[in-house]
C-alpha cells in the first residue's frame, strides 16, 4: 500500500478511535474530526467506515442516530459546497458539522427522552465542534501532505547546473586577461629604433658598391649617423640640417637615404597604428567575455532555494489554495541575491472551472504575509491545464511616466529615441538617447543605442557592463561615425534609489514633494568617439511624490538664457501637476516661449512620478 493509503487508514483508525471519548454525555469529537478529514477528500470512504465502525462499538444507540445524522449533514454540506462553488472552506466544513450538531442536540429530544441536552451544553459542544474543525483540518492537512516529488534531485541539478556555468564563467574571465595581456604601443623603443636602422640600410646600402668600406666593422660612423637620422625621424618625422649634412659628409646617397627613412617610419607608425587598433578591438572582445563571465556568475547565483527553510509556508499555500479550490502540484520559494522572495508555483483547477488569479495572488500573500504581484505575462485565471505562476515580492513604491516630443522644423522623424523598462526585479530603467544631428539617420542611430541597451539590460547584464558593450560595438563600427548619447535613470522601486548613467547626455532633473528641483549634468562624450571613455554616475534618494524629469539637448540649448539648466528647473518647479505626461507637454510649452515658437533641433522630454504603494 501507498504512503498515502497508510495514512488515510490511520485516520480512520483515529476517528473509530476518538469515538470513545465523552464530554458531559456528548461526543464532540466525532463530527469535529469527520468535517476536518472529509475536506481533504482522499479517503473519504475509509474515514466513513472508520466512524461508523466506532459509534458501532461505542455509543449508545440514541447517540449514534445523533451523530450518525450530524455526519451525514456535514457530508452533505461539504459536497454541495463544492459542486456548487467548486470549493469548500474550512469555516463552511466547521459550521456545517457544529450547526447540525447543535440542531440535533436541541430538537433531537425523540431520541432520548430519558437524557435531554441542555440548550447551554448544546452551545458548548458546538463551539467545541467548530473551534476542534478548523485547528484539526490544518494538522490533517499536514499530515496527508505528501514530500514534493523529485525536490532533491532539482537541489542536486541546480547544483551542478551552478558549478558548471561558474567553470564556464571562469574559462571566459581567462581568455579576456589572455586579450588583455598584450599592451599597447606608445613610444618608439630602442631595440625598434635599431629595426627601422636595419631596414633602411638594408634597402639602399645592399645595392652600393662602396657598402663593405661605409660598414666597415672597424669604422661605426655610418651607424651614428644612421642612429641619429632614426632618431630624428622619431622625434620631428624629419632629419634636421645637422645629419643631413653629416649623412651627406659620408653618403652619395644621402637623399635616397633620408627619403627610405622617411617612407620606413611612416610604414612603422602605421603598423604602430593597426596593432594599437587590433589591441583596442581585442579589449572590446575582452569586456564583452568578462560580460559574459559576470551574466554566469549572476545566473549561478541568483537565487538559493529554500523549500527546506520554509515548509510552513509553503504548506500554507497548499492548504489556502486547496480552500479556493486550486491544486497545487509543486511550490518553490527562492531567496534572490538581493534578499526579495520569489514563488514559483504550478497549479490547476481542482473542479475543471476557471479560478481567478487575484484569488490565488490572495492565497501566496497571505500565506506569506508579504504583499505579492504575479509576472505580467501571468493569466488570468487558473484552469484545468497546469500552468506555472511566478511571484515575486511587491516594491514599495510604483511609478507612473509619460513622454512629451517635438521633431526639428523640417524633419520628418525624430533623431530622439527612449524606452521605459519595467523589469520584474522591481526596477524601472527609463532610457533616452540623441542622435548627432536630426532625421531620419539620427533616428536609426538612437534608435540603435535604446534597443541594444534594452536587450542587455533585460539580459540582466549591469547599466556600466551594457554601455561599455554598446561602445564597444560601435567604435568597432567606427567607419560611419555613429556617435549618440546615453542618459539612463534606473529606479529601484523597492527602496526608492535611482541611478544615473551619463555619457554625453543633457541634464536631469529631481522635484521633490516640496518643490525644490535638483540638476545632474554631464560633461563626457558620446558613445562610439572612443573605446575609452567616461561614465558618468550618481545616485539620489526618491521620496513620495517625487518626479524625474530627463531632457535632450534640444531642450536646453535654444533657451537663450545665461543659464538654461537654471531656467528649466525654475519651469519645473513652478509647474503644478501630479501628472507625469502633463508635466512633460507643459516643460515643452514653456521652452517653446523662449524659442518664439520655432523647433531648431528634436526635443524630448521624459518624466516619472514614484508613489508609495
Amino acid at each position: 500500500m501507498k504512503k498515502t493509503g497508510w495514512k488515510q487508514l490511520a485516520l480512520g483508525i483515529a476517528g473509530a478511535w476518538l469515538c470513545r471519548i465523552s464530554i458531559m454525555g456528548c461526543y464532540p469529537f466525532v463530527p469535529a474530526f469527520f468535517a476536518a478529514v472529509y475536506l481533504e477528500e482522499k479517503g473519504r470512504w475509509l474515514l466513513s467506515m472508520g466512524m461508523l465502525t466506532g459509534m458501532a462499538a461505542f455509543l449508545p444507540i440514541t447517540a449514534i442516530a445523533k451523530y450518525a445524522m450530524a455526519l451525514l449533514l456535514t457530508g452533505t454540506a461539504i459536497r454541495l459546497s463544492e459542486w456548487v462553488d467548486r470549493r469548500c472552506y474550512t469555516v463552511v466544513a466547521a459550521l456545517a458539522a457544529s450547526g447540525g450538531t447543535m440542531a440535533l442536540s436541541l430538537f433531537g429530544g425523540m431520541f432520548d427522552i430519558r437524557n435531554q441536552v441542555t440548550a447551554a451544553a448544546a452551545v458548548c459542544e458546538a463551539l467545541f465542534v467548530f473551534g476542534f474543525t478548523i485547528l484539526a483540518a490544518r494538522g490533517v492537512h499536514l499530515f496527508l501532505e505528501e514530500p514534493e516529488k523529485g525536490e532533491t534531485d532539482v537541489h542536486v541539478r541546480d547544483v551542478y547546473q551552478e558549478q558548471k556555468l561558474l567553470n564556464y564563467a571562469r574559462s571566459f574571465e581567462g581568455l579576456s586577461k589572455t586579450f588583455l595581456s598584450m599592451s599597447r604601443q606608445t613610444d618608439t623603443k630602442t631595440e625598434d629604433l635599431g629595426l627601422l636602422q636595419q631596414e633602411v640600410a638594408g634597402r639602399v646600402c645592399s645595392g652600393c658598391d662602396t657598402c663593405a668600406i661605409c660598414w666597415a666593422p672597424a669604422d661605426y660612423t655610418m651607424y651614428g649617423v644612421f642612429g641619429r637620422l632614426i632618431s630624428n625621424m622619431v622625434q620631428n618625422g624629419e632629419a634636421d640640417e645637422e645629419t643631413r649634412q653629416e649623412l651627406k659628409a659620408h653618403c652619395r646617397y644621402a637623399g635616397h637615404v633620408e627619403r627610405e627613412a622617411v617612407a620606413v617610419f611612416e610604414q612603422a607608425q602605421m603598423n604602430r597604428a593597426w596593432y594599437n587598433r587590433l589591441l583596442e578591438n581585442r579589449e572590446v572582445i575582452a569586456q564583452q567575455l568578462d560580460a559574459m563571465a559576470y551574466i554566469m556568475e549572476d545566473c549561478a547565483s541568483e537565487a538559493k532555494l529554500i523549500d527546506g527553510e520554509e515548509k510552513r509556508k509553503i504548506s500554507e499555500i497548499r492548504y489556502r489554495a486547496r480552500e479556493c479550490g486550486i491544486l497545487t502540484e509543486e511550490v518553490h520559494l527562492y531567496r534572490k541575491n538581493d534578499g526579495h522572495i520569489q514563488v514559483i508555483l504550478k497549479v490547476r483547477s481542482r473542479w475543471g472551472n476557471c479560478v481567478a488569479m487575484k484569488e490565488m495572488t490572495k492565497v501566496v500573500a497571505t500565506a506569506m504575509d508579504l504583499p505579492v504581484k504575479p509576472h505580467k505575462d501571468t493569466r488570468t485565471f487558473v484552469g484545468k491545464e497546469t500552468a506555472e505562476i511566478v511571484y515575486e515580492e511587491e516594491p514599495a513604491y510604483h511609478a507612473v511616466h509619460g513622454v512629451a516630443r517635438l521633431i526639428k522644423d523640417g524633419a520628418s522623424v525624430s533623431g530622439d529615441n527612449f524606452s521605459f523598462l519595467e523589469k520584474e526585479d522591481g526596477e524601472l530603467v527609463m532610457s533616452l538617447s540623441d542622435g548627432m544631428g536630426s532625421g531620419d539617420r539620427a533616428c536609426r542611430e538612437s534608435e540603435l543605442v535604446v534597443d541594444l541597451l534594452e536587450r542587455f539590460i533585460e539580459a540582466g547584464f549591469t547599466k556600466e557592463t551594457a554601455i561599455k558593450m554598446l561602445n564597444g560595438a560601435m567604435v568597432i563600427h567606427g567607419e560611419n561615425e555613429k556617435y549618440s548619447s546615453v542618459d539612463i535613470s534606473a529606479v529601484n522601486l523597492y527602496t526608492g534609489e535611482v541611478s544615473f548613467y551619463k555619457i554625453g547626455a543633457s541634464a536631469t532633473f529631481i522635484r521633490h514633494k516640496n518643490g525644490a528641483v535638483e540638476c545632474f549634468l554631464s560633461t563626457s562624450l558620446p558613445v562610439g568617439v572612443s573605446f575609452e571613455m567616461e561614465i558618468e554616475q550618481a545616485k539620489k534618494q526618491l521620496s513620495d511624490g517625487d518626479f524625474l524629469v530627463m531632457v535632450t539637448d534640444g531642450v536646453l540649448e535654444y533657451l537663450d538664457t545665461e543659464s538654461p539648466e537654471e531656467t528649466l528647473e525654475e519651469m519645473i518647479s513652478g509647474i503644478k501637476t501630479n501628472h507625469p505626461g502633463l508635466l512633460a507637454k507643459k516643460i515643452l510649452d514653456q521652452v517653446m516661449e523662449y524659442t518664439g515658437g520655432a523647433v531648431r533641433d528634436d526635443m524630448t522630454v521624459l518624466a516619472a512620478a514614484v508613489w508609495k504603494n
